[in-house]
């Protein structure tokens, strides 16, 4: 039996970020996909998250980032391979700004 293989990303989102429901609709999304993890604001406008699962449904978080929520003007999406970096994760939660 195959089973899906297993990735972590630590992405960061730059742009229009924050205050256009980024955050919760990230977590909306990667719950929907089954994808494990969190997302932040940061001190400097971004957006940080932390995302971990079927690499498929991994992929498709990241695409959405892209284009994140409606008011959202995203500039770019970094998504790095993120090893050992997925503690123990719990579903997908909203974090405090660091």
């Amino acid at each position: 039996m195959n089973t899906p293989e297993t990735v972590t990303r630590h992405l960061c989102i730059t742009g229009r970020v924050q205050g256009v429901g980024y955050r919760w609709s990230m977590a909306q999304q990667a719950q929907a996909l089954g994808v494990k993890g969190w997302v932040r604001n940061r001190r400097d406008g971004s957006v940080e998250a932390l995302a971990c699962g079927p690499a498929d449904a991994v992929q498709a978080l990241i695409d959405w980032a892209q284009r994140g929520p409606e008011l959202a003007r995203v500039a770019g999406v970094e998504a790095k391979e993120a090893l050992g970096a997925a503690e123990e994760l719990d579903g997908f939660e909203q974090r405090e700004t660091v």
